[in-house]
């Protein structure tokens, strides 16, 4: 996952709890704990969402694949800038909770919004000027694509020229279409669209005024030069990736096998649970992330409808973004600039003035040695954009490419599934011990500290919760769930893989990185980065591999993509927990906050660029799927 806002410093004046009156969490301030679940719960709604996005653009609403990638680029992109206005406004009038809170109801009604995308548009092709009406039908377990022309039904065929063949039942060619003469779209729905991008905007926005502060209030649990903040922001992180965790694995199942809908409305579940835990905290979080001294209550409600103004603003961003047509070629770099969409002349035009800006201004303001730290600082931070824009192909390209060019069979389940068609109890039984266990895992981990009381508080409300996911397994099986011979994951499901690999990766990169600094050996910073660099590509560089092993339906085993995610995440490792220590060590005194935000900049113009090189990959579709895999390939 992207590199997420953590910051350490604390701000407004909060004192830290100290001692047994205020509790302990595994050794931490007990608020630790809340803003623990409510941060994972965050993170459960934003992954989740994210998980299934491209897909719902591309299958939904029939989006061409430059456009579903555009759309994800910019919405990714938007959400890592926002935060640096959002913190702004925290520390100089809102302060860090009451921005938390407003971000929190605003991402939840944003993705509520997301449910409502009306009926699936109906796709249609274009030929020589003629519309014609595109029937999508399952033959021997395969979608095929068709159009009525003459009286007869003729079966779309990409070629690998890019011409499109027409061919009629009996596999004679009835017609084939130069290249560039076949245009495919879908009838959409202009509401559901703007009920779309409507609910973007407001995560877009809400995520500004959430992300960077929730962090903030954390590092106000601890006084300066107290050893415990950094375990703490660790067990935070924590949160995070097991948030993203579990989203990535139960939203694209529930966007499978019940609809769209139902896989953004648990991201909302999740979403709303998050504000919940916040807003009620029963008193735990008094003191801290308070109003800064000296800030104007009354200028609350004029910050809340200026952030709701901001909505309509995004939206005409989106919109923008969609009617983008790239340039004929040969108009040159700057006619490549000026014609791209609003929110790519702000991306490159920020960043392309902030870096060389910074540096000008420290040649002339600092000696030659601050000069130099600088210089390399700014040359990180690009290669800071170049990581982020490969690594983030995880949401648009290769989701993409596991919907049509990976075979997504779990060979492993095959004896569990045997056993459920052979014993149907069992699938039950297994469901009440895997849920009974995660029961009782809940209980201990987040009743640490609490009085016997509270604790059995927890286990009733984790085993209503743990109840109510058992009916839902029990559903699941009537609709058929468990009686295939084999669990074919869902495409969204497969970024699971890097949560996974954090997850159990990041203790032993940790205790690596600590035992090579106690031998001396402990690879400098730039030197990680070159490393995280060679990392990514080699995880694109195995997937070319894999390409070559492809079946007869040019589809890869499900092990080379995993293959890709391991190595993209143990070069996450590498780069993501050393770049604000590297801001802090390299930037001047007076302007490590600006640099911070250029940081942070430079990961939102990853986002934007990711989403460029997807549309450069993308391919023709007609409903939403390629007609020729050996091209997607």
């Amino acid at each position: 996952m992207a590199q997420d806002n953590l910051t350490t410093a604390p701000i407004n004046g909060a004192q830290p709890a100290t001692g047994p009156a205020s509790g302990e969490w595994f050794g931490h301030p007990a608020q630790l704990k809340r803003l623990f679940t409510t941060e994972m719960w965050e993170r459960f709604g934003y992954y989740g969402m994210r998980a299934i996005l491209t897909l719902y653009l591309a299958k939904h609403f029939l989006f061409n694949d430059a456009t579903s990638t555009g759309i994800y680029g910019g919405f990714t992109a938007l959400v890592y800038l926002t935060p640096l206005i959002g913190g702004l406004i925290a520390d100089r009038y809102l302060g860090s909770k009451r921005s938390v809170k407003f971000g929190a109801i605003m991402m939840a009604i944003g993705y509520f919004m997301l449910c409502f995308g009306g009926e699936a548009a109906k796709p249609y092709a274009v030929i020589e000027g003629q519309r014609y009406e595109v029937t999508v039908a399952e033959v021997a377990g395969k979608e095929v694509r068709s159009l009525e022309m003459s009286g007869q039904r003729l079966e779309i065929i990409g070629n690998d020229d890019k011409s499109v063949s027409l061919k009629a039942a009996d596999g004679a060619e009835a017609k084939r279409v130069a290249p560039g003469g076949f245009e495919s779209d879908g009838e959409r729905s202009p509401f559901h669209i703007g009920i779309l991008l409507i609910g973007l905007s407001l995560v877009t926005v809400g995520n500004g005024f959430f992300k960077p502060n929730i962090s903030t209030i954390v590092g106000t649990l601890y006084a300066d030069g107290d050893r415990r903040r950094d375990s703490g922001f660790t067990i935070f992180y924590m949160g995070i990736n097991l948030g993203s965790l579990i989203s990535q694995f139960f939203c694209p199942i529930l966007a499978e096998a019940v609809g769209w809908w139902a896989g953004f409305g648990l991201a909302a579940l999740g979403m709303t649970f998050s504000w919940v835990l916040f807003q009620f905290d029963g008193g735990r979080l008094d003191g801290y992330g308070e109003r800064p001294a000296g800030a104007d209550p009354r200028k609350d409600w004029l910050i809340y409808g200026a952030a709701v103004i901001c909505v309509p603003l995004f939206f005409f961003l989106f919109t923008n973004l969609m009617a983008y047509v790239p340039p004929e070629a040969g108009e040159g770099l700057v006619g490549y600039f000026f014609g791209l969409p609003i929110m790519g002349k702000m991306m490159f035009g920020t960043f392309l003035i902030a870096v060389p800006g910074i540096l000008i201004w420290a040649l002339t303001a600092g000696n030659r040695v601050e000069f130099q730290m600088m210089l390399a600082a700014m040359v990180l931070i690009v290669f800071n954009t170049v990581f982020w824009t490969l690594f983030e192909q995880a949401g648009s390209s290769l989701t993409l490419f596991a919907e049509r060019n990976t075979m997504l069979e779990v060979g492993w389940t095959r004896p569990l599934f045997a056993m459920f068609r052979e014993m149907p109890a069992s699938y039950y039984l297994f469901f009440a011990l895997l849920l009974g266990g995660l029961g009782w895992a809940l209980t201990w981990f987040f009743g640490n500290g609490e009085t016997p009381e509270t604790k059995r508080k927890m286990a009733m409300a984790f085993g209503l919760v743990m109840l109510a996911g058992f009916g839902g397994m029990a559903y699941a099986r009537s609709l058929g769930f468990g009686n295939d011979p084999v669990y074919v994951m869902p495409a969204g499901q497969t970024q699971i893989f890097n949560a996974l690999f954090i997850v159990t990766l990041a203790p032993l990169f940790s205790v690596m990185w600590n035992a090579m600094a106690r031998r001396g050996v402990e690879p400098s910073i730039p030197v990680k980065f070159a490393i995280a660099l060679m990392g990514v590509g080699g995880g694109f560089l195995l997937l070319v591999w894999g390409a070559q092993f492809a079946d007869a339906q040019f589809k890869v085993g499900l092990m080379w993509l995993a293959g890709l995610y391991l190595i993209h995440s143990m070069a996450e490792l590498c780069i993501s927990p050393v770049g604000l220590s590297m801001i802090t060590k390299l930037s001047m005194a007076r302007i490590v906050g600006m640099m911070m935000g250029v940081w942070f900049l430079s990961i939102a113009v990853a986002q934007y660029v990711a989403g460029m090189v997807a549309q450069v990959a993308s391919v023709e579709t007609v409903g939403g799927q390629v007609t020729n895999l050996k091209v997607s390939l």
